[in-house]
């Protein structure tokens, strides 16, 4: 079992940036794949970006790629979502997610509590 807890959200207004933090306690982060997904209000849970166990490979949604970055430092236990360029729709209740699989396999088994990023325009 591995225990996720996010920080960083907050009320920002539109083209400013926040980052997201992600720390894992638990189990060995370095061997999950680890990921941001998002959920705004009356949507379904979305995904955001991935990133493989030891940083070498990255995956975004059309709706983020060039704007939000991914990554991650296993020393720390932490994964992190830069956020740049932000809009009014990318406000949403942000979740850290822990899978074992990058590829078409991608099925986060473990879920943070989620932190709520407000883009005001």
């Amino acid at each position: 079992q591995v225990q996720l807890v996010e920080s960083g959200g907050g009320l920002v207004q539109a083209g400013d940036s926040l980052r997201l933090s992600c720390v894992a306690s638990g189990r060995t982060f370095s061997n999950y794949v680890m990921g941001w997904f998002r959920q705004a209000p009356g949507k379904e849970r979305e995904f955001v970006a991935r990133i493989s166990s030891i940083g070498g490979m990255t995956y975004y949604a059309a709706s983020v790629k060039g704007r939000f970055t991914i990554s991650r430092d296993n020393g720390e236990n932490t994964v992190y979502l830069q956020m740049n360029s932000l809009k009014p729709e990318d406000t949403a209740v942000y979740y850290c997610a822990a899978a074992t699989y990058f590829d078409y396999r991608f099925q986060p088994a473990h879920w943070g509590q989620g932190t709520q990023v407000t883009v005001s325009s």
